[in-house]
C-alpha cells in the first residue's frame, strides 16, 4: 500500500472543485504537530493557536472561494481527553468556514457500517478517497488514495446518512 504524507493529503485541498468531506472515527489521535499544544492543554497552560495557522489559512483561502469542507466526528461517551481538546479547538475550525458536526458512538443506527476497515477518510469532490491509516499507538502513518467507485459510493452512503443524523458543533453539549 502506497501511502502519502498529512502534508501531501493536504495539498489535495489546493485541487479539489466543491466539496471535501472528513469522517474522523478515532477517539484519540497522535500527530506529532499536535503534541506539544495537547500536552500544554493537558497541563492547562495557554496556547497560541500558531500551530494551526498553516491549516486556518488554507481553509479561509478554500472556503472563502466558495468550497465546502465539512467534518463528521463520531465520539465514545464519556469523551476521551484528546475529544476535549479537540471539542475545545473546533470554534476555530468554525471560524475557519468548516462545517463541523458530532454524533457520539452509541447513537449510531443499529449495523452502521463503516467502509474502508473502519478508517477515518477525507473525500474529496464525490470521486477521490484520503483513507487516514494509523500505527498501533495511534500515530498518523500516512494516507491512502482511492478512485475506487465502489468504494467512493460507499462512503457517500456513510456520509450522507451520518450528515443527516449528526449534531452541529454549537448544539452538542458535553
Amino acid at each position: 500500500m502506497n501511502l502519502i504524507t498529512s502534508a501531501q493529503r493536504d495539498e489535495l485541498f489546493d485541487s479539489f472543485t466543491h466539496d471535501a468531506f472528513h469522517l474522523e472515527l478515532r477517539d484519540d489521535y497522535g500527530s506529532p504537530v499536535e503534541d506539544t499544544p495537547y500536552a500544554r492543554w493537558q497541563r492547562g497552560e495557554p496556547d497560541d493557536f500558531g500551530w494551526l495557522e498553516p491549516w486556518m489559512g488554507r481553509m479561509k483561502r478554500v472556503i472563502g472561494s466558495g468550497k465546502t469542507v465539512r467534518r463528521v466526528r463520531v465520539v465514545s461517551e464519556p469523551h476521551s481527553p484528546y475529544v476535549r481538546w479537540e471539542h475545545s479547538l473546533t470554534r476555530l475550525n468554525l471560524q475557519a468556514g468548516e462545517d463541523i458536526r458530532w454524533i457520539p458512538r452509541h447513537q449510531l443506527p443499529e449495523r452502521t457500517h463503516f467502509p474502508v476497515a473502519g478508517n477515518d477518510w477525507w473525500l474529496f469532490d464525490d470521486r477521490l478517497l484520503a483513507v487516514g491509516h494509523f500505527d498501533d499507538e495511534g500515530r498518523v502513518l500516512g494516507s491512502e488514495l482511492l478512485e475506487d467507485p465502489e468504494t467512493v459510493a460507499e462512503c457517500i452512503r456513510v456520509r450522507d446518512q451520518l450528515w443527516d443524523i449528526s449534531i452541529p458543533h454549537t448544539e452538542y453539549r458535553f
